[in-house]
């Protein structure tokens, strides 16, 4: 009777979903494998169990849904498909569709690295434009072969597993016609049940923030969920949905992006010049003045330049991305909006009117314009700042027409021209633009896969520590050589240059593997003519959201603007504070305190200045908490609000 259960339609899809758990299971444990270093410091037996009953829950529902039209072909009442052909080719939609599933979650295992999270289906619009995907798909394949030998392993698993009904056990009688009908039958509210995540009636399904329930930290929400599930959840779904907290006038009263008087002081110069580098993956990390503790107060950091420029400016202690990925970084450095749920470019909010720190300045009689080495389209990045106001966008394709370089001989092969030529080209380019003036560069060498100009491969070399310190190396020679032809221009002196990182990249130690530390970059505001003093300020939270607020103070622009973030040289400093939005939790940090909210409740609180592995969570302890979870949900209800609005400008 067994064996006859076994070799039937029905057996058979059940051992082969069993097959599909084991072997996606196996795709997890290569992702936690792969990023040992963020989750086994924190793991403990109960953790591990809460994880893998997660794992389960959200297993079983993409499962469902990766398996759905395969379990009702098996499954399908009718006598005429029982034929070896019809068998053969279910075999290989089980196959090809499971294995597509597992080629997603291993190659997440990879890019979680520089995301800290799932993909979901706005990935693709990330990379739409990219021509070299296919290459840096090869690369990584190369660089991560064991995980191309456990892909075809798992999927040999599945092939070499995969029962197929034996046609002698059916007679095709009615016998076999209320057999299929009532599997058939029992599958569909399985199905659901399983794709809801819940039996309990009137829950909503489960989604992607869900995996938070199962962990301690919300990268670890990662582990839980699989990458299938974190694509088809989040296909056609508003990024911006609307909170009703509480009123638009006690919202407004608690907090409000507009600010309608800047202030202009003794510190305000107008028609001072503008110089911000935004550097691809410069996290604090990587800058020896930042980090006096670590390594017993012998590290040195891997940017020796960069650590010269902080002695003559303004930098921070506590200073944060809004982000983790490059797409995130121009709307919260030039327009005051920081990240939330999904980067601004990708979603409909991107077509809202909206600000920038050019159109703003353009009013004040400034010329602008921007410089990314990379293709013209690449990112999105010429389109937004094309939205925002810049007068001009200097690309791949300016940087080749010029003689006076290399053309795509000092094309990286990846993604863009290598630093050291590019920023000498952004200089040749601020040359010939009218005073005052604004001039952005995004750099782009310590970006994944961490090359180099071949002439320095013997020259800068891995350190032992992480791959990108080779390149942090590089990108901080191309700054020296940037600022030492810069200081020579007559313009120099009458310039504010801000230094920023788009976001954080590898990390060495344990402090900035945190959910905090994975956001943790330098802001420098450094002014040659010495009009704002060095200082390393540790009384005060600063993020990029508060650069074009600052800037404009520091510009005498008195007209009202938006922005999510401070002025911080006219901010109270007890009233500062950073936002991130981290695997679908709302991270604030304000005074000492980080708070972390699900959308719904305070899951966490920390003492991130004293508890910085941030080990002891304080929740529903501390008297601070409603206060932060007061101003962090005016803030999220006013941000959604008014990205559904169309309400980015000061006067709407």
């Amino acid at each position: 009777m067994f064996q006859r259960f076994v070799h039937s339609n029905i057996g058979a899809a059940v051992l082969n979903v069993l097959v599909a758990y084991l072997v996606w299971m196996l795709s997890r444990v290569a992702f936690f494998m792969e990023n040992w270093s963020t989750f086994a410091p924190y793991m403990s037996w109960p953790l591990f169990k809460s994880m893998a009953h997660g794992a389960l829950v959200f297993d079983t529902s993409a499962l469902l849904y990766v398996n759905a039209l395969y379990l009702v072909l098996m499954l399908l009442p009718l006598h005429l498909k029982e034929r070896a052909g019809f068998h053969r080719g279910l075999r290989w939609l089980y196959v090809v569709t499971n294995g597509v599933g597992l080629a997603m979650n291993l190659m997440d295992s990879v890019y979680f690295q520089y995301t800290g999270r799932r993909s979901t289906v706005s990935v693709f619009t990330e990379f739409q434009n990219e021509g070299n995907i296919a290459s840096i798909l090869l690369t990584e394949g190369v660089n991560h072969w064991y995980l191309v030998l456990a892909f075809i392993a798992l999927v040999f698993i599945l092939w070499r597993c995969y029962t197929t009904p034996r046609l002698e056990v059916y007679r095709f009688g009615h016998h076999y016609y209320i057999s299929q009908l009532v599997a058939l039958l029992l599958m569909i509210p399985l199905a659901i049940v399983g794709i809801r995540g819940s039996v309990t009636a009137g829950t909503r399904p489960i989604t992607i923030s869900n995996a938070n329930e199962f962990v301690n930290r919300p990268v670890e929400a990662s582990v839980v969920l699989n990458t299938p599930f974190s694509m088809i959840r989040s296909v056609g779904k508003k990024a911006f949905v609307t909170p009703d907290y509480m009123t638009a006038d006690q919202m407004e009263a608690i907090y409000s992006p507009v600010h309608h008087r800047p202030v202009v002081d003794e510190l305000s110069q107008p028609g001072k010049n503008v110089v911000i580098l935004i550097v691809e993956s410069m996290g604090k990390e990587y800058i020896g003045s930042f980090n006096p503790d670590l390594d017993g107060g012998h590290y040195q950091g891997y940017m020796p330049f960069i650590d010269s420029l902080v002695q003559k400016s303004m930098t921070f202690k506590y200073s944060f991305a809004n982000g983790r990925i490059s797409m995130d970084a121009m709307p919260s450095i030039l327009s005051g909006l920081p990240m939330m749920v999904e980067p601004f470019f990708l979603t409909p909010a991107s077509l809202n009117d909206v600000e920038g720190l050019p159109s703003m300045l353009t009013r004040e009689g400034y010329s602008s314009a921007f410089f990314h080495g990379a293709h013209n389209i690449s990112m999105g990045f010429s389109a937004y700042a094309h939205s925002i106001g810049y007068q001009s966008y200097y690309g791949l394709d300016e940087y080749c027409q010029s003689s006076k370089y290399g053309g795509m001989d000092d094309f990286d092969g990846k993604w863009a021209i290598w630093d050291e030529p590019f920023l000498q080209f952004t200089l040749d380019g601020i040359h010939g633009m009218k005073q005052p003036f604004l001039a952005t560069v995004f750099t782009a060498s310590s970006h994944h896969p961490f090359g180099l100009p071949e002439q320095y491969r013997d020259s800068l070399r891995d350190e032992g520590g992480s791959p990108i310190h080779k390149c942090v190396r590089y990108t901080d020679l191309a700054l020296r050589r940037f600022f030492a032809r810069a200081s020579r221009e007559p313009w120099y002196q009458n310039t504010v240059f801000v230094l920023v990182a788009d976001h954080t990249n590898q990390s060495t130690h344990d402090v900035y593997k945190t959910d905090l530390g994975l956001y943790s970059i330098p802001i420098i505001f450094y002014t040659p003519d010495g009009s704002l003093k060095p200082a390393l300020r540790d009384d005060i939270i600063v993020q990029q959201t508060d650069i074009t607020p600052t800037l404009l103070h520091l510009l005498g622009y008195g007209k009202p603007y938006l922005a999510f973030g401070d002025d911080v040289l006219a901010a109270d400093p007890a009233g500062t504070w950073a936002f991130s939005y981290n695997a679908g939790v709302y991270q604030l940090v304000k005074g000492d305190l980080m708070l972390q909210f699900d959308g719904s409740k305070t899951t966490a609180v920390y003492r991130f200045k004293t508890d910085k592995l941030l080990r002891t969570n304080l929740v529903n302890q501390l008297p601070e908490q409603h206060e932060m979870e007061r101003f962090l949900k005016a803030l999220i209800q006013q941000y959604m609000s008014r990205m559904n609005e169309n309400r980015l400008l000061p006067n709407k």
